[in-house]
């Protein structure tokens, strides 16, 4: 069963590069919407903020499979330009995830405790200053978490990009291993889940870092969780 593990790891492996770059590019463009559009959601116009609405129900409410169709099949016959396969998926990938993430936004912006923007107008600070120097760097360490998450999905649709002929791990292991080694068709798709799972372990443990960065910089402690962690590792912290 194992003679052929060689083999499929390095047939996987060619394939890591389009499948991290569709990631590293999903997450950039989604990170853009996402801000763009969650603040324009808050916006006092209503005109922006039904736009927005439009582009939000309309990415979250449809096939990312039929979004990615329409862009790299259709889009050309109306404007006569093909993209390139992987930069059509990272276009999916960011505009889907950012409509998701535009909620999030919304909604941690909106968390933030009504008298932290009392505190700005007294301090007669312009909306600008008010969202960038105290609004946001508190909605920050809310909208992590869940961006952790939708990060996480993300990076598993990229499998959809196989559907494109972009060579990513899904491709390499359904259009290129299992026609030539069906025999070991079990191994091939449990190291293509081991692959997605330490990719989202990575992820996770950086999205972590940047929890723990950005709870700082507003003067929030650990959580109990991770002061209790850090107290068995050293019993000396949090020692009066």
């Amino acid at each position: 069963m194992f003679d052929n593990l060689p083999t499929i790891l390095r047939v996987l492996a060619e394939g890591l590069p389009e499948t991290v770059s569709a990631t590293v590019g999903g997450i950039a463009l989604t990170i853009v919407l996402s801000f763009t559009a969650g603040l324009a959601l808050l916006s006092h116009s209503r005109i922006v903020r039904i736009l927005t609405r439009i582009y939000v129900e309309g990415f979250r409410g449809t096939s990312e499979v039929v979004q990615l169709f329409w862009i790299f099949f259709v889009l050309p016959v109306l404007i006569g330009f093909q993209l390139v396969p992987l930069w059509a998926g990272v276009l999916v990938l960011g505009l889907n995830h950012g409509a998701y993430g535009a909620e999030i936004v919304r909604g941690a912006v909106q968390s933030v405790p009504r008298a932290q923007y009392e505190g700005c107008i007294a301090l007669s600070l312009s909306p600008a200053q008010r969202m960038r120097r105290v609004i946001l760097p508190q909605a920050v360490v809310e909208m992590l978490p869940p961006f952790n998450n939708l990060f996480i999905q993300l990076l598993k649709s990229t499998a959809i990009l196989s559907f494109i002929t972009v060579p990513e791990v899904t491709r390499q292991g359904v259009q290129v291993l299992v026609p030539n080694l069906g025999s070991d068709i079990v191994l091939i798709f449990v190291l293509m889940l081991l692959i997605y799972l330490v990719l989202s372990v990575l992820l996770t443990a950086v999205m972590r870092l940047l929890e723990r960065l950005a709870a700082a910089k507003v003067g929030r402690r650990p959580s109990r969780t991770s002061r209790t962690a850090a107290k068995v590792a050293d019993p000396l912290v949090g020692a009066p």
